[in-house]
């Protein structure tokens, strides 16, 4: 299997590797990629990402791989991006795991995100989806890779849903913040 090491110490590059994979996709699944920032050790890191070892990115891989798994990789840093800016805001719990648990009751259906709450198994069993996600959690958490894409979103839903909270009224004022790749992003103001 051949490895490829990309250092991401220019912004120019940066932008130029993400889009190359996004576009490249499955061209790109046949190889291993590891991402080299300084420290190529953290790619054994991503690979042991367990519940108990580094809860909050383990909380963190499982939101991104529940909630945009099938979607590019700008769109997957943003929802996590999200997350980060609702532990960061004081309207919501201030950890990444109790953001993502944040809402649930037994027997209920009000989590902030659906699949916490489906019911179901929350066992990641597509395991290159689930790779991919334990690595957008590590760059984004461990590392602060593209934080700030989301340009300070608090909110989004997929682009095929209408939800009830999506426009502003008189005591909650949310902007659309745009589109990135399967989501729509806000920011509550």
């Amino acid at each position: 299997m051949k490895k490829i090491l990309i250092d991401f110490s220019s912004s120019f590059l940066t932008l130029f590797v993400v889009f190359g994979l996004v576009f490249v996709g499955s061209a790109a699944s046949s190889q291993e990629v590891i991402v080299n920032d300084n420290d190529v050790d953290y790619i054994t890191e991503i690979r042991s990402i367990d519940e108990d070892t580094f809860p909050e990115v383990y909380c963190m891989a499982l939101n991104v791989y529940y909630e945009a798994r099938g979607s590019n990789l700008a769109d997957q840093y943003a929802v996590a991006d999200v997350v980060l800016n609702r532990a960061d805001d004081v309207r919501y719990p201030n950890t990444i795991c109790e953001v993502v648990k944040d809402g649930y009751v037994k027997g209920k259906r009000n989590c902030q995100f659906s699949w916490y709450c489906d019911g179901k198994p929350d066992n990641p069993k597509d395991e290159e989806a689930w790779s991919r996600a334990q690595s957008v959690a590590w760059g984004i958490v461990m590392l602060d890779k593209y934080r700030g894409i989301s340009e300070g979103s608090t909110h989004y839903h997929a682009h095929y849903v209408n939800p009830h909270w999506n426009r502003s009224t008189k005591h909650f004022k949310i902007t659309r913040m745009g589109r990135i790749g399967d989501h729509i992003f806000y920011r509550w103001n």
